[in-house]
Order: C-alpha cells, then sequence, then structure tokens
C-alpha cells in the first residue's frame, strides 16, 4: 500500500473516531499521537478547547527522555507518566482516543499503562 493511500485511510479512521468521542472536564479525552521520533498524550476538554495535562517524550520533566523511543516499551513509560501527571490535575476517568492508530502494539501498551496507574477508562 503506497503512503498516501495509508494517509488517506488513517485520516478517514481519526475523523470516524473523534465523530464518537468528545472529552469534557469531568470526563477528559485521553489523546495519543505517535511519530517517527516521539510519543504525545494529551488531557483534553473538548468543550473549553483546553488542554488539562500532557506528557511526551520531548517534555524536560520526563525521565530518560533522551534513551525512549516510540516503541512498546516507550509507550508503557510514556502511559505511566501520563497518568500520573492526570493525577496530579485530579483526573481519574478518560475517553481514550487513538487518533486513527489502531489498538494494538503500543496504543495498547500506553493504554494498558495507564490503567495499571489507576487511570479508568
Amino acid at each position: 500500500m503506497n503512503i498516501v493511500k495509508n494517509n488517506k485511510l488513517m485520516k478517514r479512521r481519526r475523523w470516524r473516531i473523534r465523530r464518537k468521542i468528545r472529552g469534557d472536564n469531568e470526563k477528559p479525552r485521553l489523546s495519543v499521537k505517535f511519530t517517527h521520533k516521539h510519543i504525545y498524550v494529551q488531557f483534553i476538554d473538548d468543550k473549553r478547547g483546553v488542554t488539562l495535562a500532557s506528557a511526551s517524550t520531548r517534555h524536560k520533566a520526563t525521565p530518560d527522555r533522551g534513551d525512549m523511543r516510540p516503541n512498546i516499551a516507550g509507550a508503557e513509560k510514556i502511559g505511566a507518566i501520563a497518568a500520573k501527571a492526570a493525577k496530579e490535575k485530579g483526573i481519574e476517568n478518560v475517553v481514550f482516543d487513538r487518533s486513527g492508530a489502531r489498538y494494538h502494539g503500543k496504543v495498547k501498551a500506553l493504554a494498558e499503562a495507564a490503567k495499571a496507574e489507576g487511570l479508568i477508562f
């Protein structure tokens, strides 16, 4: 499959998912984005259009951020860090937004790590 078609399919999946889920102050949207070099996680209140908490492999507060890669091991670490950041802001319940990625591998590892730290999906 060529890259243009693959990107088009991912964009359609992303739109289909975003049509169905919305985050608010009590139950924000947990948005996950994987690039070739980094992992980004945000807790978003869609009603106000505000990011409540975030974590990524680029944040200065992330331990060992230079050694983290966007693989399953890195996803598990970032999932745990993101859950702790959410807990500090008083967030316990979230709606999971996988941003068009399929729920397996890295995405599943990140979600399971966040669940293990106490987030409720």
